[in-house]
């Protein structure tokens, strides 16, 4: 696996491959990899012929100083599972290098309620940031296709409307969600779970489950009350438990009023906040 750090060494590595007609697959991250990024980086290397891994801690997407000192950053251990996945190419770029001060990076677009529902509302500013680095990652290393997770559901969405907008011919692949054995979804934030935290953890896929069965007959809101309550009795700090249309991300009131309509969640155990969502119905 190469390893840059510059971008004109990337850069000139990837010209040389595009001049033999591969197609690039890239896969964005903030390192503290787990089986979910590796799950990204397979699905790149079944729809590419050559894929990138970034790993950069953007601390523009954190609006809570403590999250960005407290993320967990172990770049060697990292990349020892990026090349036992096979993975070719692996960025690893400075904050210098991402944000030169003599280059404008700020993104200048209107996302509508994208941003400023679910996560937009308890994150200030978290995905102006993550826009940011998103798009200055593209242009760095101009793939063919992007992947990218869908535990972060609302961040693939304004991702779609950020390559619409900017007009770039690049697909977005979304991949399946990568559970733990009783449902929690893999985080690197799962690792500041203590034991018994990380047991109560799974009632947020048991609510998920429970709110795929009942989407049909019961009513949205019971679905809500019911998911919160079940949510702060098991020790949760519930942000919202929200049933949402899949495009818009805008609350639904009635289940009739969408085809495809999504679950999410995020919430606190302790001090550690988890996110989850479930498509309850797609037609």
């Amino acid at each position: 696996m190469y390893i840059f750090k510059k971008i004109t060494d990337l850069q000139e590595y990837l010209s040389s491959q595009r001049e033999k007609g591969l197609k690039i697959g890239f896969v964005p991250t903030m390192g503290a990899l787990h089986k979910g990024h590796i799950s990204l980086i397979e699905a790149s290397k079944n729809g590419s012929d050559l894929t990138v891994c970034s790993i950069f801690v953007n601390p523009t997407q954190f609006d809570n100083a403590d999250d960005l000192q407290k993320y967990n950053r172990n770049l060697p251990k990292d990349a020892e599972m990026l090349g036992l996945a096979g993975n070719e190419v692996l960025f690893a770029p400075s904050v210098q290098e991402i944000y030169p001060p003599d280059l404008d990076t700020e993104i200048r677009m209107e996302f509508g309620s994208l941003t400023k529902v679910l996560e937009g509302r308890f994150r200030t500013g978290h995905f102006e940031g993550m826009v940011q680095v998103v798009s200055r990652l593209l242009d760095i290393v101009q793939p063919n296709s992007l992947y990218m997770g869908q535990k972060d559901f609302q961040q693939a969405a304004i991702v779609n409307a950020m390559l619409s907008q900017q007009k770039r011919e690049i697909e977005l692949v979304v991949c399946p969600i990568i559970r733990e054995a009783h449902g929690l979804a893999m985080s690197s934030r799962n690792t500041r779970l203590d034991p018994n935290d990380r047991q109560a953890a799974k009632a947020i896929h048991e609510r998920l489950l429970i709110a795929k069965e009942q989407i049909n007959d019961t009513p949205i809101d019971q679905i809500k009350k019911e998911a919160n309550a079940h949510l702060e009795k098991v020790g949760f700090r519930p942000d919202y438990f929200e049933i949402v249309d899949g495009n818009s991300l805008q609350s639904l009131n009635q289940t009739s009023e969408s085809e495809y309509v999504v679950a999410c969640v995020a919430a606190y155990m302790k001090d550690v906040r988890l996110i989850d969502n479930m498509i309850l119905r797609k037609a």
